[in-house]
């Protein structure tokens, strides 16, 4: 009793010492102030939203706040006030260019989303205006693209034929915008743009490819002139459409148009990507193309030997579509959910395209405003009889190579289609189908990129299965499948990957205090009898503590059966580096518990390094730092290492 008595004694003095000796920097870990509650937290986004910052940082004074917040909702308050005459200059040419391309895409996307050619025009006139106002990217050009008319068309055709009841489905395309409008400010109020990053990368990638694919199927209806085609959009029902239907009586002049003019278009764009300074010949091609073509079909009276053209098209300006909107209707679940689906493709595809011309000019691209601005415009376009408008590549391509400077340039665009909406809808009368389906099929190899398909292929097998998952959905599914398919597939990555983080044994670095991963780096080596072990997850939660403790567990058995009987000394203590676990939840302070008591019945000191901030807190409260010592909480690994050396009389360092 005397003896052990002794012992304990001995093992206090020395814990004391150790305590006595270590760094002041160890206490700095449970000495740290309380993190943000979570009403905090939400009060301080709230705040974000509603009390913008002044550009010194700190709150603005309340009068100049009104300033700083219509100039945080109206960047053009901003950029305004030192916007030159020459950069005007280059906005009126660009804008005059991007109309070009902008007038014969719309018509040809309002057709790909079964509404009639002027709702193109509509969307490129009001929602541009709007977004010059509240956008920050100052290339993206904005109206109809060819993925949103997709998603319309086949998923509200789905709720009401087009064909049957044209009038009712105008009423839910316009009650779609304004509710996938709503959504979006919504995302941009809240900071919610988390939401538009569950689609990855890979995913886009793939439904891009899928959507591009279906589209230029559905084109063969223009292309070939049929009269009668399926609805469907999977690649199945589309080619037993095509069989069928060319058995019946077919004009080739529609299949001969559409090539010549595809094949015009595509060698414009080749020329305008080989001589940079000719940019502006693939720019107006799909403009000439239909200039051609509506005179060759008039000269030739092409449309009375079987030749498909558009027929009237509406002139004058947008008429208010507010009527039309139906909020309490029977379709409105529906419509809200189509609008959910809208509203984050939407963004999507606008955020990448804005991001990535910003990056070239060497400016930051702010998110938050983008979905506000986006939002506004698809509010203001519903209500003017417009469809979801967003930031397309091509025009944006297209705005970026003319030149311009800021969004004046879509101010010039929206004018010059509203003048053609005046002057000349009546002369676009004999322009035949087949030419807006080349129109359209000419924009799709930008939508299909093998390479980066390739490159998630080598970089991440299960990126790749998303990006395929969401591209075999699309092709032979429908678009809302190949959505599904790839969140799923997406959330069943992060589950695996949330259900077996890696838990890591750790060595030291010779003649460093560097402690890393032994597989990693064989080169480091390992502290005779002292395991460090690193969780490499940032949620130690329900999901994962109980496999995280297991294998812990396991570790430390193998390695107490593998010193016995051997030379080898036997492992006196385990330092968890915690420095990855920035949060924890009970059954996490649960597992630590286990492994506590686990290690006590071995007669091993178990010792925490770097715990994250909430993580902290939370093992305070629970008393888990009261159950494993406050003594034996560490700032970094290797003060746990040397205190544990120290406590147990090991050996020194041996590297």
């Amino acid at each position: 009793m005397e003896a052990s008595a002794a012992v304990e004694s001995s093992a206090t003095v020395s814990v004391f010492e150790v305590s006595n000796k270590r760094p002041d920097t160890a206490k700095l870990v449970l000495n740290s102030p309380n993190p943000p509650s979570l009403r905090e937290e939400l009060v301080g986004v709230v705040g974000k939203a509603f009390w913008p910052r002044a550009p010194g940082g700190g709150r603005a004074p309340r009068c100049p706040w009104i300033l700083t917040a219509l100039q945080c909702v109206f960047p053009v308050l901003q950029w305004g006030r030192t916007y030159t005459l020459k950069s005007f200059r280059s906005d009126v040419m660009a804008g005059l260019t991007l109309a070009s391309l902008g007038i014969p895409q719309s018509i040809g996307y309002a057709n790909l989303a079964k509404l009639d050619p002027q709702y193109g025009l509509y969307t490129s006139v009001v929602p541009p205006l709007i977004y010059a106002v509240m956008g920050t990217s100052r290339e993206i050009g904005i109206g109809p693209v060819a993925v949103v008319s997709l998603l319309l068309s086949s998923m509200i055709q789905k709720v009401v034929d087009p064909a049957a009841d044209p009038a009712t489905y105008r009423s839910l395309v316009f009650t779609v915008t304004l509710l996938a409008g709503v959504f979006q400010v919504s995302f941009g109020l809240f900071r919610l743009g988390f939401l538009v990053d569950f689609l990855s990368h890979a995913a886009i990638v793939g439904f891009m490819g899928g959507a591009a694919i279906v589209i230029g199927l559905q084109q063969l209806k223009g292309l070939l002139g049929l009269s009668h085609f399926t609805n469907s959009t999977d690649v199945v029902s589309v080619v037993k459409a095509v069989c069928s239907a060319l058995h019946d009586p077919w004009h080739p002049g529609n299949f001969l148009i559409g090539c010549s003019f595809l094949i015009f278009i595509l060698t414009t764009r080749f020329i305008g990507r080989r001589y940079k300074k000719l940019f502006w010949l693939s720019a107006i091609s799909p403009l000439l193309s239909v200039i051609l073509s509506t005179a060759a079909v008039y000269a030739t009276r092409a449309d009375k030997h079987g030749v498909k053209i558009i027929q009237k098209v509406h002139a004058g300006l947008n008429p208010s579509s507010a009527k039309q909107i139906h909020l309490n209707g029977p379709h409105t679940t529906e419509c809200a959910k189509i609008a959910v689906i809208c509203a984050v493709i939407a963004l999507t595809e606008a955020i990448a395209v804005g991001r990535s011309f910003a990056s070239v000019r060497g400016y930051k691209l702010d998110g938050n405003k983008e979905m506000l601005a986006m939002g506004f415009s698809n509010v203001a376009g519903s209500l003017s009889s417009c469809y979801v408008a967003t930031g397309s590549f091509s025009r944006t391509a297209v705005n970026f190579s003319a030149g311009a400077r800021s969004t004046v340039s879509n101010i010039v665009m929206s004018i010059t289609v509203v003048i053609a909406l005046e002057l000349f809808m009546k002369l676009l009368y004999y322009t035949p189908m087949a030419v807006l389906a080349s129109i359209i099929l000419s924009a799709l190899p930008g939508l299909i990129d093998v390479k980066e398909a390739c490159n998630i292929w080598k970089i991440d097998k299960l990126d790749f299965l998303i990006c395929l998952g969401a591209f075999v959905g699309v092709l032979f599914g429908s678009v809302e499948i190949g959505l599904a398919v790839a969140l799923a597939i997406s959330f069943a990555k992060i589950i695996i990957q949330s259900l077996r983080p890696q838990v890591e044994v750790l060595g030291r670095l010779q003649g460093t205090n560097i402690f890393c991963s032994i597989r990693q780096y064989p080169v480091a080596c390992q502290t005779p009898t002292i395991l460090p072990i690193r969780m490499d997850t940032s949620f130690l939660c329900f999901i994962n503590a109980t496999f995280i403790k297991e294998r812990i567990i396991q570790w430390v058995r193998e390695e107490v059966e593998n010193s016995n009987g051997k030379a080898r000394e036997r492992i006196q203590a385990v330092v968890l580096d915690m420095s990855s676990v920035v949060n924890i939840d009970t059954s996490g302070l649960t597992a630590l518990e286990e492994i506590h008591k686990e290690l006590v019945s071995l007669g091993i000191q178990m010792a925490i390094a770097s715990p994250g901030w909430k993580a902290v807190q939370k093992m305070k409260v629970s008393r888990v730092v009261n159950r494993v010592g406050e003594d034996w909480i560490f700032m970094t690994v290797g003060e746990g290492v040397e205190a544990c050396l120290a406590a147990h009389k090991g050996t020194a360092l041996e590297c």
